[in-house]
């Protein structure tokens, strides 16, 4: 897949990695269709796409709302005359210690980190393997691959996604369409301050959201499944090769020091 001359949609691209992808990816030649709850800050996206690619477009939806987000999927597709690639950026986080996590919780943070992207593919797929070409991009994270303290319902959803990612790229090795894994690490976004989350423990350095959005592009035009932004795939390796035990001592260690300072 060429990003030039494609039809991209974007989810949660008002703010962080996917108000850098959007653009970025008019420039490269793509028509882009960007998706996020916010009106105001989504057009100030659409206004830097549309100075690259006229014919960009933004849509206003809550992805926790995974019926409409199906339907957004399925309008989107009409409107762009087809999708050549769905990148699933969109989530929320979850930090609260598990002792205090709600079920409701729970539910919200799968709605849009998981389902959403899960019924948005399923309601393109059909449309993809009639014409036998497209990209799936999911936008997991680290935390999708190792657990992170006071984050278990975060880091179900993304561990969730890398689960779906991994067997639908097998279900369609032998078709059209292609499946990629983005792992970001700690990137600076709003994801760090939204209200209602507990404080972070970590607190940098962080990635710029731009250099994810340029690895988004790079996995899109690329053949490899999985890409790490930056690359962490060393501690995941190490931690799932007998090192959990000092991996989640280190966590909690860190968690706890963070907490006295």
């Amino acid at each position: 897949m060429q990003v030039d001359g494609a039809t991209v949609l974007v989810t949660g691209a008002s703010s962080g990695i996917g108000a850098a992808l959007a653009p970025m990816l008019a420039e490269r030649g793509a028509t882009v269709a960007i998706v996020a709850r916010r009106p105001d800050r989504l057009a100030e996206v659409l206004e830097r796409c549309q100075a690259h690619s006229p014919a960009s477009r933004l849509y206003v939806a809550d992805l926790g709302d995974t019926d409409a987000a199906e339907a957004l999927a399925l309008q989107a597709w009409d409107d762009m005359g087809g999708l050549d690639v769905l990148v699933h950026n969109a989530a929320i986080p979850k930090r609260r210690a598990v002792q205090v996590l709600t079920v409701d919780e729970v539910r919200e943070t799968m709605a849009v980190n998981f389902e959403s992207p899960v019924r948005m593919t399923l309601a393109v797929l059909p449309r993809m393997l009639e014409r036998d070409s497209g990209v799936i991009v999911n936008v997991s994270s680290f935390g999708g691959r190792a657990g992170i303290v006071k984050e278990a319902a975060y880091c179900a959803s993304k561990f969730a996604l890398c689960g779906w990612s991994e067997a639908m790229a097998m279900d369609l090795f032998h078709t059209g369409i292609d499946v990629r894994l983005i792992l970001p690490g700690a990137v600076e976004t709003e994801i760090w301050d939204q209200p209602g989350n507990d404080d972070p423990v970590y607190d940098g350095p962080f990635e710029p959201p731009e250099t994810v959005a340029a690895g988004i592009i790079d996995a899109i035009e690329g053949s490899a499944f999985e890409l790490y932004v930056p690359d962490m795939r060393g501690l995941v390796e190490w931690k799932t090769a007998g090192g959990f035990d000092d991996f989640m001592a280190g966590a909690v260690a860190f968690a706890d020091e963070q907490s006295k300072s």
